[in-house]
């Protein structure tokens, strides 16, 4: 069975763009970047020539993967999703127990957790924790710094696709 991936929208369609982009500009570029690489001569020791080969690597497999995630996935409007528990795509504010610090996560799925800006992928260990939690329950996480306890204080909606 194919795995899904979960990912919203927006963070489809960011995908999406970055596969085109990979396709219609940076393939062309490389591709000219070993010709103007190759007429400057001996191959084996054209470290321009190398560095242009390697990067279309990267290029062509970036493709496939993307390419692969985005045949794998499970799109969801954020906007759309149920605010009675935790789901992906809510804004969830959770209550450290330990500290009496709160922090706000958004859940998402794995391609567009990005925790500097405060989203968290479904299924990271404190994304699986909160799942289908209530306001008022508790999520435990076992990390690898140890056992942490939060409560859910607040489930809002998303504020993006």
């Amino acid at each position: 069975m194919v795995e899904r991936i979960p990912m919203s929208i927006t963070g489809n369609q960011r995908l999406r763009d970055e596969l085109q982009h990979l396709q219609r500009v940076e393939r062309g570029i490389v591709v000219k970047s070993i010709e103007v690489a190759r007429e400057h001569g001996d191959l084996k020791e054209n470290a321009e020539y190398h560095a242009a080969k390697e990067r279309q690597g990267h290029i062509e497999g970036r493709i496939i993967e993307l390419k692969d995630k985005l045949s794998r996935a499970e799109i969801i409007d954020c906007m759309k999703v149920g605010l009675e528990t935790v789901v992906f795509g809510t804004v969830v504010e959770l209550l450290d127990l330990d500290t009496d610090e709160k922090v706000v996560y958004q859940l998402l799925g794995p391609e567009e957790a990005d925790v500097k800006n405060g989203s968290i992928s479904v299924l990271s260990p404190i994304g699986r924790s909160m799942l289908a939690k209530e306001v008022g329950d508790e999520v435990v996480v076992v990390t690898p710094g140890g056992k942490r306890e939060f409560e859910v204080v607040e489930i809002s909606p998303s504020n993006h696709h």
